[in-house]
Order: structure tokens, then C-alpha cells, then sequence
């Protein structure tokens, strides 16, 4: 196929906490999707994932595109919603909400294999923040005081509700000094 070069150089970056999806082709960002990402009891896996199917109306509370993703323990996908006030926000029960519209202009952009890296916030180099992964031994507290931030802000800044469940290669957010 004549397109398939550039299908294959497509792919998606999600940010959860910014709640933005990223198409990117090559390498440059080729569209900007506001979402909505899974909320703190069933939050959206991090990690990278292909998409493995596409449906059109898939019915339910889905929208009217669906892409499902290889995440374990799933169904995951990307998809539309029927509400569109939860755009924006932590509330789905681990998928990825988009705008109907923004659901169905992504689908006609992407194929099934397309590259989906879901992280909790941009790792490009940013002027107020740095990455800090968490290592096996590391405590929210322990982190906390090694860095010279609270602990409530660390959790606030890194959306954490329970700060003795950390897993060994989260990526956390921390205030550059």
C-alpha cells in the first residue's frame, strides 16, 4: 500500500495527568486531543501498547469509534463518549475518553499495530520538573525527604492516593530546586 509508510511511523503518546493525547508522526506532533483518563481506584495502565482493534459504533457508553489496546487484565481502548462534560477529567474506570469527533478523526488516522506509550505526565525535559523512578526499597516518604518536598505535595503533584502503593519504575514528578 502507498500509505503504509506514513501509517507506520505514526503513533500516540498519552499524558495522563495533562490529560492530552499526542498523535505524532514521525517526529513531529501531528494533533493534540484533550481526554479523560481512569480514575484513581481503576486508573489507566502506563506502559506501551498497540492497538489491536477498531470498531465503528461499538455501542454502550463507548461512543462512536473504539480502538482497543493489548493492555493486560482489559478490555482498554481509546474511545468516544456520550458525555462529553468528562473530557478533561479522571473518570473512567481505566480507558481513554475522547471527544466523539476527536475519537472519529484519530480512528481514520491510525491503524491496527499503531504504537500507544501511556505515561502520567510528559518526560521531555521541562524547566520546573524532573523524572524520578521509583527503585525497590523506595518509600513515598523516603523519596520525599531524599528530594526536600513534602509528602502531601508529592502525592498532590503526582496524583497518589495511597503513598504506601508504589511500584518499582514509576515515573515521578518532582519540582526542580
Amino acid at each position: 500500500m502507498d500509505n503504509e509508510p506514513v501509517y507506520s511511523q505514526k503513533r500516540i503518546n498519552i499524558y495522563t495527568s495533562d490529560r492530552k493525547l499526542y498523535l505524532v508522526t514521525g517526529q513531529r506532533t501531528a494533533r493534540v486531543y484533550p481526554i479523560a483518563v481512569g480514575k484513581p481506584e481503576t486508573p489507566t495502565p502506563n506502559g506501551t501498547y498497540h492497538i489491536i482493534t477498531k470498531v465503528i459504533n461499538p455501542g454502550g457508553g463507548l461512543g462512536t469509534r473504539w480502538m482497543g489496546l493489548d493492555i493486560p487484565d482489559g478490555p482498554y481502548g481509546i474511545h468516544g463518549t456520550f458525555t462529553p462534560d468528562s473530557i478533561g477529567k479522571a473518570i473512567s474506570n481505566g480507558c481513554i475518553r475522547m471527544y466523539n469527533q476527536d475519537a472519529e478523526e484519530l480512528f481514520n488516522q491510525v491503524r491496527t499495530g499503531t504504537t500507544v506509550i501511556i505515561r502520567p505526565y510528559s518526560a521531555e525535559v521541562s524547566r520546573d520538573f524532573a523524572i524520578y523512578t521509583v527503585k525497590p526499597g523506595d518509600s513515598l516518604w523516603g523519596i520525599s525527604r531524599q528530594l526536600g518536598i513534602s509528602v502531601n505535595e508529592l502525592a498532590a503533584l503526582n496524583n497518589i492516593d495511597d503513598p504506601d502503593n508504589l511500584q518499582v519504575g514509576q515515573e515521578l514528578k518532582v519540582p526542580q530546586k
